[in-house]
């Protein structure tokens, strides 16, 4: 059965697309972040070990809140590593250095980049396509993408 929420259905559509998208760069996070958590090396290894269990754990309940928001306005989530490297606008991470600094500081410009690209649509969401709610979603996503970010940041000072 359609979903019958007061969104045009090729609004809808829109809206759902870029929600998949934004759910691939969070499955790519999420692995990038895992990455860190696994491989991480150095003086500072178990106290970093946590903190990127802290971060996976936060883009965890971030994927399934995406997967389920498009869901409820009525479309399939993507859930395929093939099809989350295609719709992704992150890089996989190259294996250089296992050091916690080189891994907060290519998943900080991961959050960046995701944080800048949620901040261009939420208007996008609200004004063009009609949904006020899935803006409202996403602005919330930004937040604890901005939080996680800051996070991040402190290490490098």
């Amino acid at each position: 059965m359609k979903a019958q929420i007061g969104i045009k259905p090729g609004d809808s559509v829109q809206v759902a697309d870029s929600l998949n998208r934004l759910l691939a760069d969070e499955h790519v996070l999420y692995i990038k972040t895992r990455n860190a958590h696994w491989n991480v090396e150095g003086h500072d290894f178990y106290m970093q070990h946590k903190f990127f269990e802290e971060q996976y754990g936060q883009l965890e309940e971030m994927i399934d809140q995406v997967a389920e928001r498009i869901r409820s306005i009525g479309h399939f989530s993507e859930a395929t590593m093939q099809d989350f490297l295609k719709l992704t606008h992150l890089n996989e991470q190259s294996r250089e250095k296992n050091d916690s600094l080189s891994f907060i500081k290519n998943l900080l410009e991961d959050h960046q980049s995701i944080i800048i690209h949620i901040r261009e649509n939420i208007d996008r969401f609200a004004e063009e396509w009609h949904d006020i709610g899935s803006s409202d979603f996403i602005t919330g996503l930004m937040e604890a993408h901005e939080k996680m970010a800051w996070m991040l940041r402190a290490h490098l000072s």
